[in-house]
């Protein structure tokens, strides 16, 4: 994948770019003059080193490697599961790391490093036996830089690194009142985990097949600090080669992987895996249409116009040139609403008032907006929080909102607004990518007297801002880390911060339903208990529901063993390009 001539190069840049390089804010006009010269030469090498590098592992027909291209558009920010917050960063963790256990195209939890697993009577105390064949990547942390077998220790460490308030894992309340707060996790033996609970939690096996829960090599994280993020060493299908920050980042092939296939033919197929980082989504799309990208996910609203039409399959233009992949997504995409009455920008806020909040879910046409600005891709959200894909999930139970101007204009009337006088404009704030879509909501909203102003703003100012709890109306997204509608029902618990409770949410009788659907074993009754916790939330609406999502790729023909799942995980380990 990568040959010499590419490290000549890569080495080359390294020897000619300067001690220090400007930030983000400075302009190379404030330099010296010779070092603006040197920065103009630097750029030059620099544009020379990726542009070799893209074509070593671009073409695949000289190189005789089956490199699966993929560009992040967001940039990732971190390597380290214990940051895999987002899907930027929890698709390069799935092919660098292992979990206890992951969840199968169905739904269903299966073995990964645990083989199997033994729960307690009174459901506390589960116990996992590990895969004696499993080893981390080779890595200079290692005596003699071979990676060592992977032990019940290292998940020990693993797990109690996520919980550990020096690591600043986002990912640490997964155990928040859940796990045993003396010794929650154990190692009885070399193969044998122990995880302990302080009652019943029906979820911990999906929580468990969480990014967060991957298993890291403790020697590296010593060894590598803080810069671990950009130096993993996992024992997952492939392992880290190199990353250029901002150009690209290699995966190479784990040839000691321990997973095979059904005729024993050792997984993964690929050579490696590369991911750039265009950050714009028409080069992208551009990049994709020349076969130098193998999938890209999610279309812009830009061009998807060119390749499906309103009813959301392909256009005949593209029919035989590429593959169009679609699947139930376990995504909520919504606005959010901060509910917290002793924040200022809450006080003054119309937003405070419950009937707005309802007003505005019924005042625009979510079914509409799906035709138009989605070509069908997607099912509005005119039942709960918790989406379609669920076995809890129905909306012959929980009643959301549909379009209802009628209904939205009595309740502004009831809040003290008729017909939206004295109502001060609200600030939606979201991204670029769904400015589409807060426009045509604003539009709606402003024909019954609601005046929103959209923002767009980057995004990590997004999420700062929904983080410190610091804006008032916010586009959110929520995807399943694991296929239970708990996981979307403690987005409103009032005892889990934000992330993942953005809204700062807060309902005794709310807490009271989800707290005991966490504790009940019985899948019927615990499930009602949703329906019943979920409805509580939509009655209060400290959001609004957009549309339950899909899965949309668009495939390179020559890709195979690549199929989309409902968690939208990237899932390589089978995956061939012919």
């Amino acid at each position: 994948m990568i040959n010499g001539r590419t490290f000549y190069i890569a080495a080359l840049w390294r020897a000619h770019r300067p001690a220090t390089k400007p930030g983000r804010g400075q302009a190379d006009a404030k330099l010296p003059a010779h070092h603006a010269v040197r920065g103009r030469t630097t750029s030059v090498v620099l544009l020379i080193a990726c542009t070799l590098l893209f074509v070593t592992c671009t073409n695949k027909s000289k190189s005789g490697k089956k490199i699966f291209h993929y560009n992040e558009y967001t940039g990732i920010a971190s390597l380290d599961p214990a940051f895999a917050k987002n899907q930027s960063t929890m698709w390069p963790a799935h092919q660098l790391f292992n979990t206890l256990v992951e969840i199968d195209d169905s739904l269903n939890i299966k073995p990964s490093i645990a083989t199997h697993w033994d729960i307690s009577d009174d459901k506390r105390v589960y116990t996992f036996y590990l895969r004696p064949d499993v080893l981390f990547h080779n890595d200079a942390c290692f005596p003699q830089g071979r990676g060592r077998r992977l032990v019940a220790a290292d998940v020990v460490f693993s797990l109690s690194r996520i919980m550990d308030p020096a690591t600043a894992s986002p990912g640490a309340w997964i155990f928040n009142g859940k796990a045993d707060s003396i010794q929650p996790f154990k190692a009885l033996s070399d193969t044998t985990f122990q995880l302990r609970l302080l009652q019943p939690y029906q979820p911990i096996l999906g929580i468990l097949s969480m990014q967060y829960c991957s298993i890291v090599a403790p020697e590296a994280v010593q060894l590598y600090g803080k810069e671990f993020r950009q130096h993993p060493v996992g024992s997952g299908p492939f392992k880290f080669v190199k990353w250029e920050e901002g150009q690209a980042l290699i995966f190479g092939k784990n040839e000691n992987y321990f997973e095979k296939d059904s005729t024993g033919n050792r997984l993964p197929y690929l050579d490696g895996v590369k991911i750039s980082f265009k950050d714009s989504r028409a080069t992208e799309f551009l990049l994709f249409r020349q076969g130098q990208l193998d999938f890209i996910n999610e279309l812009d609203p830009s061009f998807k116009d060119e390749v499906l039409t309103k009813k959301g399959i392909l256009r005949n233009i593209w029919k035989d040139k590429i593959e169009l992949q679609t699947q139930p997504y376990l995504n909520i995409e919504y606005l959010g609403i901060l509910v917290d009455s002793t924040n200022p920008i809450v006080k003054n806020s119309p937003l405070r008032l419950k009937k707005i909040r309802q007003a505005i879910n019924y005042g625009f046409d979510r079914r509409k907006m799906i035709l138009y600005l989605r070509n069908s891709l997607g099912t509005p959200a005119e039942s709960g929080f918790v989406p379609t894909g669920l076995p809890s999930f129905n909306d012959s139970i929980v009643t959301g909102y549909t379009y209802h101007p009628g209904k939205a204009a009595q309740l502004l009337k009831e809040a003290g607004f008729p017909g939206g006088k004295g109502l001060t404009p609200v600030k939606l704030l979201t991204i670029s990518i769904y400015a589409d879509f807060g426009n045509f909501i604003a539009r709606q909203l402003e024909e019954i007297g609601i005046p929103v102003q959209v923002e767009v703003v980057q995004k990590s100012l997004l999420f700062e801002m929904t983080s410190g709890s610091k804006a008032a109306f916010f586009r959110g997204g929520w995807i399943a880390d694991y296929p239970d509608a708990e996981n979307y029902l403690s987005v409103f618990y009032s005892k889990n911060p934000a992330p993942p409770n953005y809204t700062r949410y807060n309902n005794p009788a709310f807490d009271k339903v989800f707290e005991q659907a966490i504790k009940e074993t019985n899948d019927s009754i615990r499930y009602a208990l949703y329906r019943q916790a979920d409805q509580i939330v939509i009655n209060d609406a400290p959001v609004v529901p957009l549309w339950y999502d899909k899965v949309i790729r668009l495939v390179q023909k020559n890709v195979t063993g690549f199929s989309p799942n409902a968690l939208n995980l990237l899932e390589l380990r089978k995956t061939r390009i012919n």
